[in-house]
């Protein structure tokens, strides 16, 4: 079954959700506001495709933002949960599983010696923070405008109106204190880079996603990384690379390995747990034994380590070998030139590197977030509601990426790249 423009399984669904979870969700992007639509809601995945609860089949690019590198129910991930599920789901104990997943891990990742599993992303970018902040024995965290390291408080901060600003809160409930210890600064800005990484009172930490991927994928300008730690070493700071979305998605050892820049702590989750939730912090064993029980900064987790997740992610980073990179990489030029050819005369930018892509309806590749911002969201909306309509399942805001996995085959990326001609016409 093709999709449609109706949906009455979801759409009841939908007000069933709305009376007994906050805004009919459990995370705002899925809500679909910003392409101004109602929710799907998703009752099977295999391989690359997605089958809604109206019966409905769409080539999904979502992926469960990222998580799912291998594509929906494979049958590895599947067995290596099945087994560990058989054995128990949770213990709060130690195991042998999440030892070798730590090992494997510090295998791939340049500077990574040793891990903290958490459950989130989130939690794992707190902790790194918490690290930063006792080894520096300083406050202020330097963070770039339009990336997203989690919904903690301090990391929760929008921009002022500077170039390099002590940060507002970016969310009711986070204390005006709070967020001024994060100062923001626009990505690709040296210049404003260099001011809030010197003086007097300098930072415990800057931390980056190497690869934006929470504003639309934005590239970093070349120089720019290395920039990075040349101004944390010149300053004292640590660099923390918020891996979660690039990490084991643009190349084996994520972007520490593709750029050659290597953080003092890495954050890593969604393809570590193989779609199932775990993340994780990792650095030096200096840094790392900073935390409890061997050293004094507390971190805990009663799930974190989880048999399950552990398992599945084991699994999936077994089947990242360098013909699954290529093949990744393959996939998602293939996808984004035929989706910018298929823009036709239409002002379009399509951004991408393995694994990952952003549409921009812009005239040039944005910069910043600023300039993510001032691209068509409202084209970019009606172009999703028709994809949809055609059986693509896009990321729906322009301000994430899509996510090309292993299970995407040719003839579903020739179906997309249909799919997205027609969406343009329709929407002319």
């Amino acid at each position: 079954m093709v999709a449609s423009r109706n949906a009455p399984r979801s759409s009841a669904l939908h007000e069933r959700a709305r009376a007994v979870l906050a805004g009919g969700v459990n995370s705002p992007v899925r809500a679909m506001r910003a392409i101004g639509r109602d929710p799907l809601f998703i009752a099977r995945g295999a391989g690359a495709e997605l089958v809604d609860s109206d019966g409905a089949c769409y080539i999904d690019y979502v992926c469960s933002w990222g998580a799912l590198i291998a594509g929906h129910a494979h049958p590895a991930v599947l067995e290596a949960v099945s087994a560990a599920a058989a054995l128990g789901t949770t213990f709060g104990a130690p195991t042998e599983a999440e030892v070798a997943l730590a090992e494997a891990v510090a295998e791939r990742v340049p500077g990574v010696e040793m891990l903290r599993m958490t459950s989130s992303g989130t939690e794992a970018a707190m902790t790194a923070i918490r690290i930063a902040r006792a080894s520096t024995s300083r406050e202020r965290i330097v963070k770039f405008a339009g990336a997203y390291h989690g919904h903690s408080d301090a990391l929760l901060a929008a921009a002022g109106s500077g170039l390099a600003t002590a940060g507002i809160p970016a969310s009711l409930g986070v204390p005006p204190a709070v967020a001024a210890s994060t100062i923001v600064v626009p990505w690709n800005d040296r210049d404003a880079l260099a001011a809030a990484t010197a003086g007097a009172d300098l930072p415990a930490a800057i931390i980056a996603e190497p690869y934006p991927a929470n504003m639309g994928l934005v590239a970093p300008q070349p120089g720019f990384l290395e920039f990075l730690r040349e101004r944390a070493d010149a300053c004292g700071a640590l660099l923390i690379l918020d891996e979660v979305i690039s990490g084991f998605r643009v190349a084996r050892g994520g972007a520490s390995e593709r750029s050659g820049v290597s953080g003092d702590l890495v954050v890593l989750g969604k393809v570590l747990g193989g779609g199932l939730p775990a993340a994780a912090v990792g650095g030096s064993r200096a840094l790392m034994e900073l935390l409890a029980p061997v050293g004094e900064v507390y971190q805990a987790g009663t799930l974190s380590g989880n048999p399950l997740a552990v398992a599945a992610g084991l699994a999936t980073l077994r089947l990242l070998d360098a013909a699954a990179y290529a093949r990744l990489e393959s996939a998602t030029r293939a996808l984004a030139e035929g989706i910018a050819a298929a823009a036709g005369g239409r002002e379009v930018c399509v951004s991408w590197l393995p694994g990952l892509l952003t549409v921009f309806f812009c005239a040039s590749p944005p910069r910043d977030f600023a300039a993510a911002a001032r691209c068509d969201t409202a084209a970019f909306g009606a172009w999703c509601r028709a994809l949809l309509e055609r059986g693509v399942y896009p990321p729906p805001s322009q301000f994430e990426a899509w996510f090309p996995s292993l299970a995407h085959t040719d003839a579903q990326i020739e179906r997309t790249i249909e799919a997205a001609r027609g969406a343009f016409e329709a929407i002319a």
